[in-house]
């Protein structure tokens, strides 16, 4: 205020004087009725410009056609959780080790032979119970594969472990599916964060539109001017039919996050952007991750699961034991056999498989180290980002705000009433707009950036 008066009235006590009443009348202006202002809101929350008047009919329609269905983020996250395709194809691989598991657990199957030997195919004249009994011989015997080295228990251990593996792996896939939900959740809230402000800055320009009209037919605007202040409105329109695009464009990624079957087409969201404090260190929040971040957890499984993979590797090179039954029929005698046979393990002793897997243990474990590495440079940096977008918030919340706010209603006030230009008016209007998207979109950024925190972590909770 201070500027514009300085640059306006320079010329002696008089235009000082004059400067002080006009200021005068700005402030009981805004206390009166005709002109209400926007109620304060405290640091962190979204600013709005100066109440427009009553709503046109256009406005109106507009207002009517309310969404039906308004969801929170946490809705959001729970409908992701249910409803997202990619996620429920994940979830199948952890349905498809539990069915390997049971592959893994079953024993082999007895053998079941028989045989019938000697008999006089070619000489049907042969054939008589006496010839059946004192030259044919019949016989039929079972016989089961004895494994050996705990081969089945092998398996089963490291179907099992394969399995604790893809669990984590499809929890983390679950983490990075909650952590693009509630990122694309934050830019539906700075779309339509947006798209109120150009609604209300149309509105406004609109009621200063009018006033022109007014001061026009009273004989102090020319047309020329008129026409200029006109023109200037399709710059409005232009800017509030390009958020509404943008908002649209947002609920259709956000609604193909959390699944099309989880909200009908016309859903909005329901929120505002706001600064959260985190109170946290990073120390605390690396230490955290280290044993809640799902991919770590898949690393480490991995490593158990090749353990197993070696003691089944071992096992394998273990020989198996086949033995048989066999009852026979001949010479009118009825006998009985017994039949064993094992491999001798002389060349395989499956070498092969087991240097492979103490080869897949120790990447295991490199993998671990380069898990861990990395949950703690994701964790540095994404508090680093928080703590840069905390610093951008305060400037804003330190005079930045206010002072475009003050700046505007003094030039629109000044110039309504002939002691401002037009050019000074849409130059403060042009940096209102500017300061207010700027600040949205500081408020935006760090959300997504406590959000980008919430995914190095792997929890959600970060008190």
């Amino acid at each position: 205020m201070k500027v514009l008066c300085s640059r306006r009235f320079a010329n002696g006590s008089a235009s000082l004087l004059g400067c002080l009443l006009l200021l005068n009348a700005a402030r009981v202006a805004a206390q009166t009725p005709s002109s209400p202002q926007a109620t304060p809101q405290p640091p962190g929350t979204t600013q709005t410009s100066p109440v427009p008047p009553a709503p046109t009919p256009t406005q109106q329609i507009a207002q009517a056609h309310t969404a039906s269905v308004t969801i929170t983020l946490e809705q959001a996250i729970e409908y992701a959780k249910k409803n997202n395709p990619a996620l429920h194809a994940d979830e199948m691989l952890i349905q498809q080790n539990r069915a390997q598991e049971t592959t893994a657990n079953l024993r082999p199957n007895p053998l079941l032979s028989w045989d019938a030997q000697y008999l006089p195919i070619f000489s049907p004249s042969l054939f008589s119970s006496s010839y059946i009994d004192n030259n044919a011989e019949f016989d039929v015997g079972i016989g089961y594969l004895f494994e050996r080295g705990k081969k089945r228990q092998r398996r089963l251990d490291a179907a099992r472990d394969q399995t604790a593996v893809t669990e984590a792996q499809v929890a983390d896939d679950e983490r990075t599916l909650v952590a693009n939900v509630a990122q694309q959740f934050v830019a539906a809230l700075l779309a339509d964060a947006n798209l109120q402000l150009a609604i209300q800055l149309r509105d406004s320009y609109r009621h200063t539109v009018g006033i022109s009209e007014e001061q026009n037919k009273a004989g102090a605007m020319s047309k020329v001017d008129l026409l200029k202040i006109k023109l200037q409105t399709l710059q409005f329109e232009t800017d509030v039919k390009s958020a509404r695009i943008a908002k649209v464009q947002a609920l259709a990624l956000l609604r193909q996050g959390i699944g099309f079957d989880s909200v009908p087409r016309d859903f909005d969201v329901a929120g505002t952007l706001a600064y959260q404090p985190m109170p946290l260190k990073v120390e605390d929040l690396e230490a955290h991750a280290l044993t809640t971040r799902p991919d770590l957890q898949a690393a480490r499984r991995a490593i158990t699961a090749a353990n197993s993979q070696i003691a089944l590797a071992r096992a394998n090179g273990k020989q198996d034991l086949n033995a048989s039954f066999d009852y026979g029929h001949v010479n009118a005698a009825n006998i009985g056999s017994f039949y064993f046979n094992i491999p001798l393990a002389i060349f395989n002793r499956n070498q092969g498989e087991i240097a492979r897997t103490q080869y897949l243990l120790t990447q295991s474990q490199f993998q671990e180290r380069a898990a861990e590495q990395q949950v703690i440079t994701d964790v540095r940096n994404a508090y680093e980002q928080v703590l840069n977008a905390v610093d951008v918030l305060q400037q804003y919340d330190s005079g930045y705000l206010q002072q475009a706010k003050d700046a505007l209603d003094i030039s629109q006030f000044s110039y309504q009433h002939g002691a401002a230009s037009l050019l000074d008016f849409l130059d403060a209007e042009s940096s209102y707009r500017s300061t207010e998207l700027s600040y949205r979109q500081a408020l935006a950024t760090y959300m997504t950036n406590l959000e980008q925190l919430r995914l190095a972590v792997g929890t959600r909770e970060l008190q």
